[in-house]
């Protein structure tokens, strides 16, 4: 193969993505010394059976125009502890080694699951539906808490 026929080949990526049913937590804007500042939040999803739910974190990048808005939207609600659910879809998980440095675990080695928050397809306030402004459609088997 000559150098013009390896540069014109498109590249292929392949693409984990978790969706589900969550809380949005921890909304706030970072800004690094370098580079540009970015939206990021904790989403708590829920996992197992309704009677005895478990929780897995993921700590996001929210990527997208959509889920930037949508987040900045709800980002006041979050701010006053408000219970707020979201359907969404996280991508480009991958686990990231820490130490905790205060508390009963200060000095213990933890795990943070971090990716960036693709899309919001819904989302609900102490249970209540929110008007999204570019609401996601999703179907019935989506799994929609009351």
């Amino acid at each position: 193969m000559n150098e013009s026929q390896q540069t014109s080949s498109p590249l292929s990526f392949f693409n984990l993505h978790v969706e589900g049913v969550g809380y949005l937590n921890r909304v706030r804007t970072i800004k690094p010394k370098k580079g540009q500042e970015f939206l990021a939040c904790t989403v708590c999803a829920l996992r197992g059976c309704d009677q005895n739910v478990s929780y897995t974190k993921f700590d996001c990048i929210v990527s997208g125009a959509d889920a930037q808005e949508i987040v900045r939207l709800l980002e006041p609600v979050v701010a006053v502890d408000k219970a707020v659910i979201i359907g969404f879809r996280i991508g480009d998980i991958y686990p990231e080694m820490f130490t905790f440095e205060k508390g009963e675990k200060m000095g213990q080695p933890g795990v943070a699951i971090k990716g960036r928050l693709l899309r919001i397809k819904f989302a609900k306030v102490n249970g209540m539906p929110v008007d999204l402004p570019h609401p996601a459609k999703y179907s019935e088997r989506d799994n929609v808490p009351a």
